[in-house]
């Protein structure tokens, strides 16, 4: 449910002088609940012999999901014409007060290596999330509030007929009196506090731009400036949903005598698998005290996220109407936001290809405590280029054709409301020291081609067909172990895998045909061996997608009425050929290929080589879809 109100009052005080107010007040009642919530039948993820994962059930994060918040904003500005400058300042102000319930697998979530342990029940995790003391979830809800004050300045001026440029001044500063609930088992453990927040950040934002036009053909754009992007308040909220004093996780390795068989496993209520939660886990929720829970903590240096941005661009004409645009943009991240995790700590002993062995704190397993905080080397950067050229013809054609070359790299790309999936979401071979490696998202190269006809086969009414294309290359993705703990990272299918030289004496096989397939595939993608396989340097298959649309003009039944109808085809090859215009990804960006372990001599022990393949296809983009309609004006 939302609400929202906004009172605005433009004023011209003279000729020279505008102002503009605004205050506004939005409530928001989000409340995610899945379809078969009240069964209480947890989520299932059962894996597949092919890589795929087979989903059971509501999704962990909509099992207990309620957000509530309303903001209040005000601001005045105001424009000065004076000469040939156009001067605007401003102030604004946003105060949001939010609750968030947020809590992950409080009905349960089971997760099977195959099938066939789904049949036996044979579990590989549970997890169990509620509310220490009660097992109500609605006790962890968590309520805070910020608010943002910013001051701005622009001049813009116009240098001379063809020169235009732009300064520019802002200044955002955040203010809160709200921290998380102090946790002094988690201050016992680490050494500092877990009531962390945004209070007192502030960040200061200067820009230019110009535009210059260099002759009747043509003209050059550019500009340089520092940009935060939005307030990054799920992460904020992430501290005081995740106390560790009341939003408590467990695992299967908190049942005692845990036989790893569902149906031998004791139940709360009914008693029914998956319906039900682990006694022992359910009682270990009530039992807590003492602030030993998960606990999600912002650093208290934290910085403002940010970057700096630079653009250069042209515009050219032809003399023949030929339109052809340019730009080249590069961002340079500072201070990029990361999750780490604080259960972990150097060993001070290193695995065979000379990774670091990490180790467990005493009392903690790794993923039970996150740290919001900043890269503190370099945060990444992307290069985009693009150029394009269109023109429309006297004889009713029209076309338009455009390349993007991006390179794009980051040390996490935070894209998730949850910290344990923004701390997994990057492959890596240490997890305490993820490095800048090409960002999960990047599309490297992509083309789009746009071509129209126009003309009136009937007179009076217009026919339009148009045809739009696009290829793009696939995303990239990461070579990794299967099933790694032994690197005691949170997640199993993470760890990037060391690429062995023949004979390599820190690896040996468990399989003789496994080390052949494994050396053809290293030999036939020109894989550098003796080395840590760096992240993201594999890409899945490139996507080409054709749509057509044709458009005919109806007359109406009055002369101000109009009408038309249209015929659309979305992925048109897809249409003809099932194989064609199927967009195939990788899951969580990586492929798992080998099963490691460690033998008495301190090698690797390979095994179960599975060659990667071009992903799984992803199932809407990849449909072909037909409509028809009727559009009447009037």
């Amino acid at each position: 449910e939302l609400n929202c109100m906004v009172l605005s009052l433009y004023s011209d005080w003279s000729s020279d002088f505008s102002t503009e107010l605004r205050i506004g007040k939005t409530d928001l009642d989000v409340r995610q609940i899945s379809t078969d919530g009240a069964s209480g039948f947890a989520e299932v993820q059962v894996r597949t012999n092919t890589g795929g994962t087979i989903y059971l059930g509501p999704d962990d994060s909509r099992q207990a999901n309620d957000l509530d918040w309303d903001n209040f904003t005000f601001k005045l500005a105001g424009t000065y014409y004076l000469d040939d400058h156009t001067i605007t300042a401003g102030v604004e102000y946003v105060n949001l007060n939010v609750f968030n319930l947020f809590m992950q697998h409080t009905e349960g979530e089971y997760r099977f290596r195959s099938i066939d342990d789904f049949e036996s029940g044979k579990i590989d995790r549970i997890y169990y999330n509620n509310s220490a003391g009660t097992n109500n979830e609605n006790d962890a809800g968590a309520n805070f509030s910020y608010s943002i004050g910013t001051l701005y300045m622009q001049d813009d001026f116009s240098v001379t007929d063809d020169l235009t440029v732009k300064f520019g001044l802002r200044y955002d500063v955040w203010d809160t009196d709200d921290v998380p609930t102090p946790n002094q088992s988690f201050e016992d453990r680490y050494g500092f506090s877990n009531n962390g927040s945004v209070d007192g950040l502030s960040l200061l934002q200067p820009r230019f731009g110009f535009n210059y036009v260099v002759n009747e053909n043509m003209e050059i754009r550019g500009g340089v400036g520092l940009y935060s992007g939005g307030a990054p308040n799920v992460w904020i909220s992430n501290a005081y949903s995740n106390d560790g004093v009341t939003n408590i996780g467990t695992r299967e390795f908190n049942i005692p005598g845990f036989t790893w068989n569902l149906f031998t496993t004791e139940f709360n209520g009914g008693g029914q698998p998956i319906f039900d939660v682990p006694q022992a886990l359910f009682d270990r929720v009530a039992n807590t005290t003492g602030g030993d829970g998960q606990v999600n903590a912002t650093d208290t240096n934290f910085e403002v996220p940010r970057e700096w941005k630079y653009s250069l661009g042209m515009t050219y004409v032809s003399d023949d109407s030929y339109v052809i645009t340019a730009d080249l943009l590069f961002a340079d991240k500072v201070d990029a936001a990361i999750v780490t995790d604080l259960a972990l700590r150097d060993s001070g002993r290193d695995y065979p290809d000379g990774r670091p062995v990490n180790e467990q704190i005493s009392s903690r397993r790794g993923g039970n405590d996150f740290l919001l905080t900043n890269v503190s080397f370099d945060s990444g950067s992307s290069t985009v280029l693009s150029l394009g050229i269109n023109k429309d013809y006297d004889n009713g054609i029209d076309f338009s054709a455009s390349y993007a070359y991006t390179k794009a790299t980051d040390v996490n790309p935070m894209t998730s409301a949850v910290a344990y999936s923004n701390y997994i979401g990057v492959a890596v071979s240490d997890p305490l020291d993820p490095q800048v490696a090409t960002t999960n998202y990047e599309t490297r190269d992509r083309f789009t081609l746009q071509l129209g006809y126009e003309a009136e086969f009937i007179d009076g009414f217009t026919t339009r067909f148009s045809l739009f294309g696009t290829a793009s290359s696939g995303q990239p993705y990461s070579l990794t172990y299967n099933n790694a703990r032994m690197f005691h990272d949170a997640h199993s299918f993470r760890s990037l895998v060391y690429i062995p030289e023949v004979n390599d004496p820190n690896v040996v096989w468990d399989d003789p045909a496994d080390e052949a397939a494994f050396n053809q595939f290293v030999d036939d993608n020109g894989i550098q061996r003796g080395e840590i396989s760096q992240r993201n340097t594999f890409n899945a298959a490139w996507w080409t997608k054709f749509d057509i649309r044709v458009q005919q003009q109806l007359p109406g039944f009055t002369d101000d009425h109009s009408a038309s109808a249209f015929f659309v085809i979305k992925n048109l090859g897809n249409l003809l050929n099932d194989d064609w215009g199927t967009l195939k990804q990788v899951n969580f960006r990586t492929q798992s290929i080998i099963n490691p372990s460690l033998n008495d001599d301190g090698q690797y022990v390979y095994s179960n080589f599975n060659a990667p393949n071009d992903g799984v296809a992803s199932r809407d983009p990849s449909l072909w879809e037909v409509r028809i309609g009727v559009k009447y004006n009037f």
